[in-house]
């Protein structure tokens, strides 16, 4: 079953805030007038009136967890939504970039601000460019997260050939930068792997080819208004745009920027990501 984390979040945050306000409006005047009606009570000693007036004064348990968790949910809440979120890199089809096991940043608003759950823009403030690093949902499943390299905008033509990128017609260029010596991904033929560096209209970045494997997905794309062609880095072993068409412009989360954490290899904390 799919957990909706960002649902929760939100019907967590509207709850507490709800509690709060409804006892703001309703419940606390009571309990201060009641409160006040006993401090006037003459009959009883002073340490009786302070006593009784605490404890009428006293917040249903329910309004006290409410009013103490609802600014650090609706902080969460707003900071999640609008300005990062983390992710897990659960695979290796970003690799050389990306390994199994980071922990990387996603900023919210580089394509724009949108409502949490509903996912619905509502201030326009960028689009994606070739070579982002973004996540999105993906398409054939919108409640599972994928990260990918953009690779083709609206109105390009995108065709991948014998291993070869072109873009609109023109040959991606590619650097030989010789045998990959990093980590490997779990489960996954790493043997004779390369790593070339890319450079898509000026943005350079390393990915990841194995010669001796066939991807088996060739072809040219004409990418729609409104869609992104997506690639992983890892070119032989990458679930992108080659196999399952375009990415909607809707279903866009945000561009990754940095790693923040890997417990396997502290070294690649704070990584910048290009």
């Amino acid at each position: 079953m799919d957990f909706d984390f960002a649902l929760l979040l939100v019907v967590l945050t509207a709850v507490a805030g709800v509690i709060w306000l409804l006892d703001w409006l309703l419940l606390a005047g009571a309990r201060k007038r009641r409160a006040e009606a006993i401090e006037a009570m003459t009959a009883l000693s002073p340490e009786e009136r302070a006593a009784r007036s605490r404890n009428m004064l006293q917040e249903p348990v329910a309004v006290e967890y409410a009013r103490s968790f609802f600014p650090v949910l609706l902080l969460i809440l707003l900071f999640r939504s609008f300005l990062a979120e983390p992710f897990k890199i659960p695979s290796g089809s970003m690799m050389p970039t990306l390994l199994v096991g980071d922990f990387i940043l996603v900023n919210k608003f580089a394509y724009g601000m949108r409502l949490p759950v509903l996912n619905t823009k509502v201030v326009n403030i960028g689009e994606p460019k070739r070579g982002d690093v973004f996540v999105f949902r993906y398409p054939e499943n919108p409640k599972e997260d994928y990260i990918k390299r953009v690779i083709g905008l609206p109105g390009d033509e995108i065709t991948y050939r014998n291993k070869t990128l072109y873009v609109n017609g023109k040959e991606v260029v590619e650097t030989d930068l010789g045998a990959y010596t990093g980590a490997s991904e779990p489960g996954r033929r790493m043997d004779g792997a390369q790593v070339k560096q890319e450079d898509l209209e000026g943005v350079e970045h390393r990915i990841m080819e194995i010669p001796q494997v066939w991807v088996g997905h060739e072809g040219s794309w004409k990418v729609p208004q409104g869609m992104y062609f997506a690639m992983g880095d890892n070119r032989d072993n990458s679930l992108d745009s080659r196999f399952w068409g375009f990415v909607p412009e809707a279903n866009l989360v945000g561009r990754a920027f940095l790693i923040w954490m890997n417990f396997g290899d502290l070294s690649r904390v704070g990584t910048l990501i290009k």
